[in-house]
């Protein structure tokens, strides 16, 4: 895909996103009580949220509960053009405008590492593919984070941006997780099971589970 046809796309993908949030505004509520506090349990307790910007979804419900379950919240912080850092914030810290319209920590704040990721999209899809804004904080940061360790990217989302299939470039860093006002979406589980299926396709059934 071009990188005209890319940015039609997600001119596309951001009205659509727009219609959506205008028909359920109050989605995250909803998608606040359907996620899975097993997530947290198992991949917290460092939990990195994000402030909305236009019509993404409103993780600030869930960022709510989770603090309320005891998860250490962090929000993203563009420290340059190029450099994303997480840095410690709980309810009521103050915030400064950042590049993008966005709402980040202050510079004094702790850089901390997350270990599960709440990320704003424009679309995703059932293998993980998730499509952004364009450019790449997020994918630069967790490579470099799963590089290091532990971390569980899970994207907040409504459920009319899931998609059957995205486009994806070899830097793209996929989603394990998705939840949507209407569930949730085991990412990486379906992308085993499609991985499996492949597997034995290719060695005419006779990989695991053939009879």
């Amino acid at each position: 895909m071009s990188a005209e046809e890319k940015s039609a796309l997600r001119k596309e993908l951001k009205t659509l996103r727009e219609e959506a949030h205008a028909r359920d505004p109050d989605a995250g509520e909803t998608l606040a009580a359907k996620f899975p506090l097993k997530l947290l349990e198992r991949y917290g307790p460092v939990v990195a949220g994000y402030m909305p910007i236009g019509s993404e979804i409103d993780p600030q419900p869930l960022m709510a509960r989770l603090e309320g379950e005891g998860a250490q919240l962090a929000l993203p912080r563009l420290e340059t053009k190029e450099t994303m850092t997480f840095r410690a914030w709980k309810t009521g810290d103050a915030l400064e405008k950042g590049p993008m319209g966005l709402q980040q920590p202050m510079d004094d704040a702790e850089i901390v590492t997350p270990t599960l990721i709440l990320m704003p999209l424009l679309a995703f899809d059932n293998l993980g593919v998730r499509l952004g804004y364009g450019q790449g904080h997020y994918d630069k940061t967790i490579a470099r984070l799963r590089d290091e360790g532990r971390v569980f990217a899970c994207g907040l989302a409504f459920h009319a941006q899931m998609m059957d299939e995205l486009p994806s470039e070899p830097h793209d860093q996929p989603l394990d997780w998705a939840v949507t006002e209407r569930g949730s979406v085991p990412i990486f589980m379906m992308r085993a099971f499609r991985e499996n299926a492949e597997e034995d396709s290719d060695t005419g059934g006779d990989g695991p589970g053939a009879a």
